[in-house]
């Protein structure tokens, strides 16, 4: 681990770019479009945001794309049903339903409704328990990109030690175990955590997903570590990650931006997980 500098900037906007360069290009050479139904319930703002980036995604690498806009108050076995239609659908080869869902609805019991070779997500009960037996095949998107951004830095993951700070399904638990699978020491931290600072100290690499603007300073960081933040807290105007990147990226080897650190990543993830299971149902038809 580098010592005493300035971090190195690891760009997730130049990476998700590389990745969907490479998507279109072998989108060119198959005789299908590749097929994303998203479904948003609500009106979320930040989430309409994300959908839209996800149907401007879709166009840029050549995929069909639909997307379902149900009202807030829609019943749970109406979107059962809805994805039902579209497990069954030709055209499509990966579903996603955008988070958060209303509270009338259990996530996932709704996630789990989407057949595993069409979950896009990853989230689904039969690819996170692929993931727990190391069978890795459709990654969470946001673990994935998170991935991604620590292997860009070229460093070896065995033997490292890593510390996920926040224990969500969706971040936490799933990165933790990425990072298990390649020989990496894992530590969860998270509300409970007696001594906070004292185990971040110790991190080689560093992932927080806490929703915390600022909350991890440079006295908790360890001197050249990999620091990635997963944290998107918005303060007026701006985006602001849970880290303070100005005084720990003082300290840290490696840091991510927020925002075009791990968000552009999780997208570009979200494709490359829709290629893949399209080539596949397409090869075993």
């Amino acid at each position: 681990m580098k010592e005493n500098v300035s971090a190195q900037l690891i760009n997730g906007q130049q990476i998700a770019k590389s990745i969907r360069n490479h998507i279109r290009i072998q989108v060119k050479r198959l005789d299908f479009k590749p097929g994303l139904a998203v479904i948003q319930i609500g009106t979320d703002s930040a989430s309409t945001v994300y959908v839209n980036h996800k149907q401007k995604d879709c166009e840029r690498v050549g995929f069909h794309s639909e997307v379902i806009r149900l009202p807030s108050n829609t019943l749970q076995e109406k979107v059962i049903d809805l994805i039902q239609q579209l497990n069954l659908s030709k055209h499509i080869h990966g579903i996603l339903v955008q988070m958060p869902m209303p509270n009338h609805i259990d996530e996932q019991i709704v996630i789990d409704s989407i057949l595993p070779q069409k979950d896009a997500d990853g989230l689904g009960t039969v690819n996170l328990g692929n993931l727990l037996i190391g069978q890795e095949r459709v990654l969470p998107c946001t673990p994935g990109g998170i991935l991604r951004l620590i292997e860009e830095t070229k460093i070896e993951l065995a033997g490292k030690r890593v510390v996920c700070v926040g224990r969500s399904r969706l971040v936490g638990k799933p990165i933790g175990l990425l990072m298990l699978n390649r020989h990496a020491t894992v530590t969860f931290c998270h509300s409970r955590t007696m001594d906070l600072g004292l185990e971040t100290k110790e991190a080689d690499i560093l992932v927080v997903a806490i929703g915390k603007p600022k909350f991890i300073t440079p006295k908790m960081v360890k001197s050249g570590a990999i620091v990635i933040d997963v944290g998107i807290n918005r303060i007026g105007n701006s985006l602001i990650g849970d880290i303070d990147f100005k005084t720990v990226s003082k300290v840290a080897g490696f840091i991510t931006p927020v925002p075009g650190g791990v968000g552009p990543m999780t997208r570009a993830i979200l494709l490359e997980n829709t290629l893949k299971l399209a080539t596949t149902q397409f090869e075993t038809l």
